[in-house]
């Protein structure tokens, strides 16, 4: 769900709905190119949903999901963490007045300037998942709080993520081994079931690995107290696991293995969750092709002014599923 490309205009949504907003623009007829509204509410909902299912939680919003600046301001505002993959995204959120000790810099490969930036303007916590990573931390932010990425199944997910980061349970003694030597602070473990995780019991195998990975260190000798549960939390109701259901598991899971008098901080980097309902494309039709099939069957092409190297392009990179909504404005006229 990144801002599209090309830049439609958002329209923010106030006391009215999404659809009388919607109605209101199209009837103008000038109003040809695509735009979207925000329902800055729904935001606030799911943010007062997600205190009151996972209050053990620290949601840190993940910023390459949907960098806007009124959601960054308003997340901000409400209080969430962040979660920052680049530089960019970490100037981002700090033009905005968020403390450093806000932000995660959740990338496991970083390039030695993002590394000195991030030391340069405080911000302390990332991740890691390689050897190569702790020697250019060792060299350019030494005092960095590092926290462990692993590989945890995300077969469930739309979006798997374990073959790009996260390093296998195996590697983990090697790495912290290492991490020892060079005198560095490992103060916690992080994963991500893949985005949009379709099971809830990911959430559950994961967790039970990094307790188990907690109690490793313990021996190794670091004293771990920060644990990431990463993503994957759905942004809209759907036919699949419900976000109601993977709090249930994740308060379960997260009760026998780290429970609350453990003293261990625990964090989440929701993205879709905040915004993928919150947001409303609207596109015109452009043209209207009517054809038959080699079989004789007839067939009907719509073209809109948007696509997949604009803001469709979640279809390709982000295998997701748009519900077109056809919105009638008048007998002559019909928008989507």
């Amino acid at each position: 769900m990144k801002s599209p490309v090309g830049n439609p205009t958002v329209e923010l949504v106030t006391d009215s709905t999404v659809f009388d907003i919607i109605s209101n623009t199209v009837k103008n007829s000038e109003q040809e190119e695509p735009f979207i509204v925000a329902d800055l509410a729904d935001i606030v909902y799911k943010f007062k949903l997600w205190k009151l299912k996972m209050p053990r939680v620290e949601p840190f919003y993940a910023v390459k999901c949907n960098d806007a600046p009124t959601v960054l301001h308003l997340l901000a505002a409400l209080g969430t963490g962040f979660d920052c993959a680049s530089k960019n995204e970490i100037e981002s959120v700090l033009s905005i007045g968020v403390e450093p000790e806000r932000i995660i810099y959740a990338n496991p490969c970083k390039t030695r300037g993002f590394i000195k930036h991030a030391a340069n303007v405080g911000v302390k916590m990332m991740t890691f998942d390689n050897e190569m990573e702790l020697h250019k931390v060792k060299a350019l932010h030494p005092d960095a709080e590092l926290v462990i990425r692993i590989r945890v199944d995300d077969s469930s997910s739309i979006c798997q993520l374990g073959v790009k980061f996260g390093c296998n349970v195996k590697d983990v003694p090697h790495l912290l081994g290492v991490a020892k030597k060079l005198d560095l602070n490992v103060i916690g473990v992080s994963f991500h079931v893949g985005s949009n995780c379709q099971d809830s019991g990911a959430y559950n195998s994961a967790i039970e690995s990094c307790r188990h990975i907690f109690d490793l260190a313990e021996e190794i000798g670091f004293h771990m107290d920060f644990l990431d549960i990463g993503g994957g939390f759905p942004g809209f109701k759907g036919p699949y696991v419900s976000f109601e259901e993977i709090c249930n598991v994740v308060a379960e899971s997260l009760d026998e293995h780290f429970p609350p008098q453990c003293g261990v901080r625990i964090i989440a980097e929701p993205g879709r969750y905040f915004v993928a309902s919150a947001f409303t494309l609207c596109t015109n039709i452009i043209a209207k092709r009517e054809t038959f099939s080699e079989e004789g069957d007839p067939i009907c092409m719509y073209y809109v002014n948007d696509g997949v190297y604009g803001s469709f392009n979640c279809l390709m990179f982000d295998h997701a599923e748009v519900e077109p909504i056809p919105l009638v404005v008048s007998s002559n006229f019909s928008h989507f």
